[in-house]
Parts: structure tokens; sequence; C-alpha cells
């Protein structure tokens, strides 16, 4: 059992920064990757970014790459996404997650990989 709650969500200007953070609790030691999804009212889940848990090895979403940044403390079982140059588009629930299953492309992009998820917190980025 793993838990995970994020926080760090709230209102920005466009163009603004932001830092979320998640941290994860309970049986963490089968973790291979964490990963950032999000979903916006009337949109499919999108995937965000992930970060391969013991090698740090990070994958973007195309709409997010350069402007995001997806990092852990390994020790503190604690992922972060701090997002700059913030746009209305990057509204949303997001949601952190982590996988218990090998992706052997290193990327885990695939939603189906990620076995536990936090409650979402909420990113609103005004115009």
């Amino acid at each position: 059992q793993v838990q995970l709650v994020e926080s760090g969500g709230g209102l920005v200007q466009a163009g603004g920064s932001l830092r979320l953070s998640c941290v994860a609790s309970g049986r963490t030691f089968s973790s291979y990757a964490m990963g950032w999804f999000r979903q916006a009212p009337g949109k499919e889940r999108e995937f965000v970014a992930s970060i391969n848990w013991h090698s740090g090895r990070t994958t973007y979403g195309e709409s997010v790459k350069g402007r995001f940044t997806i990092s852990r403390d390994y020790l503190k079982n604690t992922v972060y996404l701090q997002m700059n140059s913030l746009k209305p588009e990057d509204t949303a629930v997001y949601y952190c997650a982590t996988s218990a299953v090998v992706d052997y492309s290193g990327s885990y992009l695939q939603g189906a990989l990620y076995k536990y998820w936090g409650q979402g917190t909420q990113v609103t980025v005004s115009s």
C-alpha cells in the first residue's frame, strides 16, 4: 500500500510559475518510477512528466517540454514538478502516481503502468 499526497496547486497568472510536491508513504520499495498527469474538464488524462526513481531519468510530454521540470528527493520519497511559463492551457487537476511495473522503454508514458495515484491538486492559470 502506497499513499500519495500532492500539494502546491493554486491560481497563477499566465507566464508565472508554480511548484507541485508529492510525498509518498507506505510500501514504496517496489516503485520504479513517479509520474505527473493532468486532466482538464472535458478532456482525457494527459501525461506530463515521469522520473525513474532510481536512475533519475526524466521524460516529458510535448506540451510541457522546456517549461516544466520533474525532480525527486530520494531520501524523502518526494517528487516535484516545477512549472514555469505557465499558460491558460495548463489549467487542470494534476495527479502524481507511482509505478510498480517496469517500463522497459524507460519513459513511463502509459497511465496503466501506475498503480497508486494521489488525490490531485488544482492548477488554474489565468489570462
